[in-house]
């Protein structure tokens, strides 16, 4: 699989387009585009590799995460799939934005329901949904185990975790998702909703959310 991550927004939330090389069969990761521009580079660079979206993946409802999700849809008539405990945090994310000065295009299409061990599949590739809540009740990841790759949205960060002061966040909830995802292979890349990829290696030796640095705290 090839991937490419788009950084947008005032929060600097990574979109990422995952596709198989033979098919060019293609998924986009959480479209958090904030304007007009923003959402042109994600365009762009779907025209310009020849791409074809077959999904619209959210790992999450939160606002940075689908500030372009209106405009990805119209583009891409293709599913748009999210974990149904997040659909609250998608219905409250024009408010949420609000408040902080952001304006959002609500996204008013249907939703394709995912959940724990749903296989989603596009050309030759395919990625599984792990459901880790914690940050919100519906946070997914995606995974491929054949290479090793995980899109861990805004569970698991380089050195951090996903904050739980939001509404239905959970701490407890969230690190019983961090000691699942600890479980996984070590040569495990992750790619993060925000900030840069790392591996799980690195997270067992410098995380201090791992279940092994938690003891040592």
């Amino acid at each position: 699989m090839n991937i490419k991550t788009l950084y947008f927004n005032p929060l600097r939330e990574c979109c990422h387009l995952v596709w198989d090389e033979p098919s060019r069969a293609c998924v986009v990761i959480d479209p958090g585009c904030y304007d007009a521009g923003e959402f042109r580079r994600l365009q762009r660079f779907v025209e310009e590799e020849k791409l074809q979206v077959s999904r619209i993946l959210l790992t999450l409802g939160h606002f940075d995460h689908i500030f372009g999700l209106a405009a990805a849809a119209r583009q891409w008539p293709v599913p748009v799939a999210l974990h149904p405990d997040d659909r609250f945090q998608v219905q409250t994310s024009i408010d949420f934005a609000t408040r902080l000065g952001l304006a959002i295009t609500p996204y008013e299409g249907p939703f394709e329901e995912i959940g724990e061990g749903d296989v989603l599949r596009f050309g030759g590739a395919a990625l599984t949904v792990l459901h880790t809540p914690g940050h919100t009740e519906g946070c997914v990841c995606f995974y491929n185990s054949a290479e090793h790759l995980l899109f861990s949205g805004d569970t698991l960060f380089q050195g951090s975790v996903g904050r739980t002061d939001h509404p239905r966040g959970d701490y407890e909830t969230l690190l019983a998702s961090i000691d699942r995802l600890a479980q996984l292979p070590e040569e495990t890349v992750v790619y993060p909703g925000h900030g840069y990829p790392t591996t799980l290696r690195e997270e067992h030796l410098h995380n201090p959310f791992f279940p092994e640095n938690r003891q040592r705290r």
